[in-house]
């Protein structure tokens, strides 16, 4: 068969077609979800059909998962993180959504290594979660939201964010832009002992000073 008919795709456009990762399309050859065809040469290819055929799986997937994401810093702000759960579940309720599962974790929107957030990056990836509901943004992540939103857009995921100011405590913003600042400082701390070591080490000093001394272009040049 010729692949270069118009109706035929390399994986890379058909992945491009219908939303989804190379890998995913792989995966789903692997497991029987989306059997890809070869040529003579045994390369991948894909048809229109198996277009039509993906958005009739698609239909059939919206069986995915509504999840409510909640999440505070500290175990001291328990009170705070079952007001969040009680109010997305009633905004949920008010619109017809059925809440698949409820998440909530401990722990600050700086950390990238939260367990149960990335447990729900795994479900994303693997096309398990349809909408991911939060009461803000920083709930979610505290910086970088909109690079996680296009990230989860590519696996056909939406992040509802109801933007409930109440509910995003302006104490955890304090706390997170304290963090930063520690951090920085605690490196910029490390560069200034770092200076000082090589100033007093005379074995490093004299080999920049002979460096410089041996390149013939720093002599005569306008400062």
């Amino acid at each position: 068969m010729n692949t270069s008919n118009i109706n035929n795709y390399k994986p890379k456009d058909f992945a491009e077609l219908v939303g989804v990762s190379v890998k995913t399309l792989q995966r789903w050859d692997r497991e029987g979800t989306l059997t890809a065809n070869r040529t003579p040469t045994n390369r991948r290819y894909y048809t229109y059909d198996q277009y039509l055929q993906y958005k009739g799986i698609r239909m059939e997937a919206d069986q995915r998962q509504t999840v409510i994401y909640a999440r505070v810093s500290t175990r001291n702000q328990k009170d705070d993180l079952s007001n969040q759960v009680a109010f997305l579940r009633q905004f949920c309720n008010a619109r017809g959504m059925i809440v698949d599962r409820c998440i909530e974790e401990y722990g600050s929107g700086l950390n990238y290594n939260r367990k149960r957030w990335n447990e729900l990056l795994d479900g994303v990836m693997q096309q398990r979660i349809k909408t991911i509901v939060v009461t803000h943004k920083d709930r979610f992540v505290r910086f970088g939201f909109d690079w996680f939103e296009r990230f989860c857009e590519k696996f056909d995921t939406d992040i509802l964010v109801v933007n409930n100011e109440a509910l995003s405590p302006q104490e955890e913003l304090v706390q997170d832009i304290i963090s930063i600042l520690h951090v920085f400082s605690c490196r910029l701390y490390g560069l200034r002992k770092y200076k000082k070591q090589i100033k007093g080490d005379a074995e490093i000093v004299k080999e920049l000073q002979d460096g410089n001394q041996s390149d013939p272009g720093t002599e005569g040049k306008d400062q």
